[in-house]
């Protein structure tokens, strides 16, 4: 049995034609089919839609005003469809929205930079958070995630990995001897990270799953680049991510500590929800940060 919308595409088509053979030339099917779905037209609207001869068909009174509204809703339906269509074929637009670690942000920023740039119709939504992203609450399109993604209904790609460094401002050496282990470490001021969730900083994470808590805090921030702002400032001794710390290690603004005691790094992914069809804006932003994200020297040799 045909659906609605096909019954009504095909009443139309007889609507404009002189017979039911007619009809069914134009729409490439049977003079049966034509019969068969005017028959079952009739018996959902519980009115007679024809007057037939054995040539020709005529609309009865009600299928005239009938007409005119099915005419006027398939076509409601057909742009409903086409919106996008209508676009020339390098147009992408609508929404994304981006969730990913407050760390990533100056990698990801010239990206979708460039991509909004490159695509003026497309807008993005950037979520920058060190806490997971509730995917479904905050509707989050693609994400980029630093550590093990655990949800199978999930489409990643492991693109890359970023390491964990104990960093310091030269400008803490005026003051206290460099680190020669743990213990010497524990004497020193550290920078600590805050874990909204908890209300707690996060621990240090070192060699072999082994955790660790500074002794000596002397400043505490809720998000990583205050945290790395206080680091230069020669406030402590931190423990930064590679890819927010490489930068101020190549200039020098920033010196690396205790390196035998970096924990494996963790692996960097692009995911999007497995949601069905995927539209053409989220396959190119999340193709888009794939690519960037792969090419990244995120976790390079420091010397």
């Amino acid at each position: 049995m045909l659906n609605k919308v096909e019954l009504l595409r095909i009443f139309c088509t007889a609507a404009e034609s002189d017979s039911f053979k007619a009809a069914a030339v134009r729409l490439g099917i049977s003079p049966q089919a034509v019969t068969r779905a005017v028959q079952q037209l009739e018996q959902s609207t519980g009115e007679l839609l024809f007057h037939r001869s054995t040539r020709h068909i005529r609309l009865t009174r009600f299928a005239e005003g009938f007409a005119i509204q099915a005419k006027s809703s398939l076509q409601q339906l057909d742009r409903l469809f086409q919106q996008h269509q209508a676009l020339p074929n390098d147009t992408v637009s609508g929404l994304v929205r981006v969730a990913a670690p407050r760390v990533m942000r100056p990698i990801l920023m010239p990206v979708l930079s460039a991509l909004v740039l490159q695509h003026p119709a497309l807008q993005l939504d950037l979520r920058l958070s060190d806490q997971i992203a509730d995917v479904v609450d905050e509707q989050i399109d693609v994400g980029v995630r630093i550590g093990l993604i655990r949800d199978n209904s999930f489409i990643a790609r492991t693109v890359s990995s970023v390491g964990l460094f104990l960093v310091a401002s030269p400008l803490l050496w005026t003051k206290y001897p460099m680190p020669q282990n743990l213990d010497h470490l524990a004497e020193l001021p550290t920078t600590a990270l805050m874990d909204k969730a908890t209300g707690r900083a996060w621990h240090w994470y070192f060699q072999e799953g082994q955790l660790w808590a500074p002794k000596k805090v002397s400043f505490v921030a809720d998000d990583s680049e205050t945290e790395a702002d206080a680091t230069l400032a020669g406030l402590g001794v931190s423990q930064l991510a590679s890819c927010m710390a490489i930068p101020y290690l190549r200039s020098g603004a920033l010196v690396r500590l205790l390196p035998e005691l970096d924990p494996k790094p963790w692996p960097l992914s692009v995911y999007r929800p497995q949601r069905g069809p995927v539209p053409e804006r989220i396959r190119l932003v999340f193709d888009a940060l794939t690519s960037a994200l792969s090419d990244r020297d995120i976790l390079p040799e420091v010397p």
